[in-house]
């Protein structure tokens, strides 16, 4: 098994005083940190995801501003692989399905933002390229939405999404679940 974390568009404008306030972006950026930590203590491939508009109609993660840098809490360090991308699912048109296979990574530990969006499709085109997927919901963070004039809420959104991807796409545990999984002891 040679796995590798994935952090998906952890950037400011997801923060409070951004252009696109995710709930609960702070405290899922937090858990994610825990992870890169993780991570990084035991030498294990990180890949950052960063997500620039590029749709002339876009209103958040503009090329060149500040809310589309990648959220201190996660900021990459050293040699720490960075993939800029476009569009919600990280494997498209970016480099990032070769440079997994390179590493000849099998195992994906997923989290970051939007979980309803760019968690969702990052996950299910990870399982069709055959990697085995774990998703990490409480690094995760999404929004309310809307359908036919009638509002979901935030956790409804959050939870319907992490549970239609636990079924086939992946397994969906918590930061402390998996960590202590590996044997790290966690206070949250």
């Amino acid at each position: 098994m040679n796995t590798a974390l994935i952090i998906i568009d952890i950037q400011n404008d997801y923060f409070e005083h951004g252009t696109m306030t995710l709930h609960r972006s702070f405290e899922a950026s937090k858990n994610a940190r825990l992870l890169l930590d993780y991570f990084r203590n035991k030498k294990l491939q990180v890949v950052h995801i960063q997500h620039i508009a590029l749709m002339p109609t876009a209103t958040f993660f503009l090329p060149n501003t500040i809310g589309a840098e990648i959220h201190d809490n996660v900021k990459p360090i050293g040699n720490e692989k960075i993939i800029i991308k476009h569009f919600p699912n990280s494997f498209r048109d970016t480099e990032l399905l070769d440079y997994l296979k390179k590493l000849n990574i099998t195992d994906l530990v997923i989290c970051g933002m939007m979980t309803h969006m760019c968690v969702d499709a990052t996950t299910r085109a990870a399982k069709d390229f055959g990697f085995n997927c774990t998703v990490i919901a409480d690094a995760c963070a999404t929004k309310d939405l809307e359908i036919i004039g009638q509002k979901v809420d935030v956790q409804n959104v959050h939870n319907s999404f992490l549970a239609a991807l636990n079924y086939f796409y992946s397994s969906v545990t918590s930061t402390k679940q998996y960590l202590e999984g590996n044997g790290c002891e966690v206070n949250l």
